[in-house]
């Protein structure tokens, strides 16, 4: 089968241009039937948990994309078929559910939650810990990993045996670009939040503020003591951070803390110039406030304190601003990248909506999807035949 074939043993993170403009009708229409037929298939091969497991592979999503039909290169490829999956599998009995989706619907995972729990059987106790994970992951995305991309998609993938898939995007409108994450339940350990993308595929290279690095594991050591002292102490030590970097106060206090003047000199000045997040934190009243909700909820580790309501990237920022300059315990500013992703050969199959590498042939789409629907339907009654030839 083609589409088996797509599958790399990796997940992580895929950018991609900011396109407008919206797929015909016509053309989603038979998207939705395609993507319906290949999903088909899938289900009787390989079942649901590896199904969303491919999904958690950003190479193998670009490539489920084009095959179907949309643009090889746009954001969209992550809004449009995650919407047509979402559909599919609360309209079909495929063994997963997509919840969320782009804008306003990614709030609507929260609601979504007891629906899909209910329909999958996987038990109310479940309920709670689905929220967990969609709450965690959208944080480590946007918390733990400040990369300069806001995230504007959400949406989760459950499978009937619980396991899962995040799948997110942000957007960087000053490059025109947008970012594509994915998270799976056997990569991502949301209480070491370490390295939770197996595999991260981009074509821009950041320096960002990355806390799910190895790297970052003193800095986030760090972080977790500066949460046991009192309140007033974090926001004076924020206070002489801001003063570092608008250079209103000297290094020459920090030396004893940290190493010899020149060599912090050089170290403070090289990175404050190159690394977005070296920038003076704006001190509110609701981050006195979410300090002292963390405090009194007791929250000692990283993963506690993603659970925090209110505790988002300025006062994440902030400590590891302190950790960094204060106590010489700076973060990780590795993007996640292992190598370029370009899944373009694939949108030979059909054409694309952009007409590259030409215009979108219905006859091809037609005849894949007879293809695949009757391989299913000989399954359905024990021929297995053309089920075997197109895992082939």
């Amino acid at each position: 089968m083609l589409v088996a074939r797509f599958l790399l043993e990796m997940s992580g993170i895929s950018d991609l241009p900011l396109h407008d403009g919206h797929v015909p009708k016509w053309l989603l229409a038979y998207m939705e039937k395609l993507a319906s037929a290949i999903l088909k298939v899938m289900y009787e091969i390989h079942g649901p948990d590896k199904i969303i497991e491919y999904f958690s592979d950003p190479l193998w999503f670009q490539a489920f994309n084009n095959v179907i039909g949309m643009d090889w290169d746009s954001s969209g490829s992550t809004t449009v078929v995650t919407a047509v999956v979402k559909k599919i599998t609360w309209k079909e009995d495929l063994g997963f559910l997509v919840l969320g989706g782009k804008g306003e619907h990614s709030k609507e995972v929260v609601n979504e939650i007891p629906l899909a729990v209910k329909r999958l059987s996987l038990g109310e106790d479940f309920i709670d810990k689905m929220r967990l994970v969609s709450r965690i992951g959208a944080k480590i995305d946007s918390v733990l990993l400040q990369d300069g991309y806001t995230l504007y998609h959400h949406a989760l993938f459950i499978s009937e045996r619980g396991g899962w898939t995040i799948i997110q995007q942000g957007m960087k409108p000053s490059i025109k670009m947008a970012r594509r994450y994915h998270l799976n339940h056997m990569t991502a350990d949301l209480t070491k939040l370490l390295d939770p993308h197996s595999g991260v595929a981009s074509n821009n290279i950041e320096n960002p503020l990355n806390l799910v690095d190895n790297d970052s594991l003193t800095a986030r050591g760090v972080i977790e003591d500066l949460l046991k002292e009192d309140v007033s102490k974090i926001i004076k030590m924020i206070r002489e951070v801001n003063a570092l970097l608008k250079g209103l106060k000297s290094l020459n206090e920090y030396t004893k803390l940290t190493r010899h003047l020149e060599d912090k000199r050089t170290y403070f000045e090289k990175k404050i110039f190159s690394i977005p997040y070296y920038r003076p934190i704006n001190i509110t009243d609701e981050m006195i406030k979410t300090l002292n909700e963390a405090q009194l909820k007791g929250a000692e580790k990283i993963s506690e304190i993603l659970q925090i309501k209110g505790f988002g990237p300025e006062t994440m920022r902030a400590l590891t601003l302190v950790a960094d300059l204060i106590f010489n315990s700076p973060p990780s500013n590795r993007d996640p990248v292992t190598h370029p992703i370009d899944p373009f050969k694939y949108s030979y199959a059909h054409g694309g909506k952009d007409s590259v590498p030409y215009k979108v042939r219905r006859d091809l789409l037609e005849k894949t999807i007879l293809t695949l629907e009757e391989a299913v339907e000989r399954a359905k009654i024990g021929d297995h035949e053309k089920m075997k030839m197109l895992n082939r």
